[in-house]
């Protein structure tokens, strides 16, 4: 995958669907926009607690935010001319949100969480390969990162049930 240059800033506010897609702007960082946007996505997650204080809210929020991803990463992705431009980040802040949902609060779980979720988005273990590779649209570019999510909660579960703290 050749790195692409991140669009101007200005690229953010022509369209909602762009300010979305490329995390408020978390997504233009020359170095690593997808861990710039999982950072994001970290930092911002006691904030959305604070509003969707209960698991049910979370999910429904996150449901919401997905199918917005979807459409928000199309467009994009077809304005930048790239399915998943790097810049495109919110297909890594959506799912990360849902690992901090089922990741303990302490610190050191959630940067655990934090270098998981980097891990398997960048390794992508089946299936997440097949919609990087295959499903070129909004649907494949948010899809990859909900398989890698789904990958790290399992890790931190698994890792929680055998550490003796």
């Amino acid at each position: 995958m050749t790195k692409q240059p991140p669009p101007p800033l200005k690229f953010l506010f022509r369209h909602p669907a762009h300010f979305i897609a490329c995390g408020m702007g978390s997504g233009l960082s020359r170095f690593a926009p997808g861990t710039a946007g999982t950072a994001f996505a970290w930092l911002t997650f006691p904030l959305l607690r604070m509003y969707l204080d209960s698991d049910l809210g979370m999910a429904i929020f996150l449901l919401l935010a997905f199918a917005i991803g979807v459409s928000a990463c199309q467009i994009t992705g077809r304005a930048l001319g790239v399915v998943d431009h790097g810049a495109i980040v919110w297909d890594e802040i959506v799912p990360f949100w849902g690992v901090l949902m089922f990741t303990p609060p302490e610190l050191l779980w959630q940067l655990a969480a934090f270098l998981w979720f980097r891990f398997y988005d960048i390794v992508k273990p089946q299936p997440a390969k097949f919609f990087d590779t295959q499903v070129k649209n909004g649907f494949g570019v948010m899809m990859d990162d909900v398989i890698a999510a789904g990958y790290t909660v399992l890790t931190i579960a698994l890792f929680k049930a055998f550490l003796p703290f």
